[in-house]
């Protein structure tokens, strides 16, 4: 047997396990799990989002992340929405920029409000993630439930676990296969940047001294270049800009499209069209997201339902937090 054969079939043996591995997990969860003990659940935290949504546009943008945080660290267990000086708030990744935790709170006092100790703060979170992208006009689905919610966070796991926007492709796309998902979750789930903001300090190396090089990276197009520069250069690196030009709420392909035009914001959302890893890898399926807006929104859902199986504590494990920013006494 040929070692490109022999690679083939173990790359296969592993895939295979993983779904397998995926099918148990998601079979703990189902889609009617609060039929009977809250089954106004999903209702409560909509009318929520729709209040947050009307202050702020960019909250939808944020609550998305807040799940995919939670999700990569320990797996969907509410675990990034703990207090404490060594919680996951604290780690890089979030530190400044992690944001939403208020509307996370009224989410949860107004389904307490209905069904006291019932619902986790791990589902709310994956409930609100859902109608972030379907009120910003994208994809909907059917949120698998059953989580409950951690007693520990791992400030380590979110510091080095988290992809981050200084990243390679391929140090990204294994931090994605650590955690089960694959080379299509990359591009799809970076597709969630066709809303929202990045600050200053995750995209500025990009405009002055790229890599040592005393210019701007060359795969940023040089009109954007030039009004990031004018928006960071006098900046303490929180000055915000949006991810996706000229489709700044609305959830659609548009940002694709931009990785096509060198548009791209941060470094590792343009590597995934410009990079030489890209070639083989990423490369094809942003141009195909970008010509068809359906088959994005197939794939994002789809991606989130893997991403929200991730290891979730279920049946007596952890316990159905009362406030979600502390364990229960």
């Amino acid at each position: 047997m040929s070692s490109t054969s022999s690679s083939y079939n173990g790359c296969f043996s592993l895939l295979v396990t993983s779904l397998m591995i995926s099918a148990v997990v998601r079979s703990q969860l189902t889609t009617d799990y609060y039929s009977t003990s809250c089954p106004q659940v999903q209702q409560i935290v909509r009318r929520e989002m729709q209040k947050a949504l009307k202050v702020e546009m960019r909250m939808g943008a944020s609550l998305l992340r807040l799940h995919f945080h939670d999700c990569f660290v320990n797996g969907c267990d509410g675990s990034v929405l703990l207090d404490g000086t060594n919680g996951e708030k604290s780690a890089v990744p979030n530190r400044n920029s992690a944001r939403g935790f208020e509307v996370v709170d009224d989410m949860k006092s107004a389904v307490e409000s209905q069904c006291s100790g019932v619902v986790s703060c791990a589902d709310i979170l994956a409930i609100a993630a859902r109608d972030s992208v379907l009120l910003s006009g994208g994809p909907k689905w059917k949120v698998l439930l059953g989580r409950r919610d951690s007693l520990v966070a791992n400030q380590t796991g979110a510091a080095n676990g988290l992809p981050g926007p200084f990243d390679s492709l391929n140090l990204i796309t294994s931090k994605f296969a650590a955690v089960g998902l694959n080379i299509t979750d990359v591009v799809s789930l970076s597709g969630s940047h066709t809303i929202g903001q990045a600050r200053c300090a995750t995209f500025s190396n990009r405009l002055f001294n790229f890599s040592g090089t005393g210019a701007p990276d060359t795969t940023m197009q040089t009109s954007m270049v030039s009004d990031l520069q004018n928006l960071c250069r006098n900046g303490d690196g929180n000055a915000t800009a949006v991810l996706d030009l000229n489709s700044i709420d609305l959830f659609d392909n548009h940002y694709f499209q931009n990785l096509l035009n060198n548009k791209g914001v941060l470094s590792s959302d343009q590597i995934l069209f410009s990079s030489d890893e890209a070639l083989s890898t990423t490369r094809g399926l942003v141009q195909s997201f970008s010509s068809n807006q359906n088959l994005f929104f197939d794939s994002f859902a789809n991606s989130m339902i893997k991403m929200g199986s991730i290891s979730p504590l279920t049946g007596s494990s952890g316990q159905i937090r009362r406030n979600c920013r502390v364990v229960n006494s």
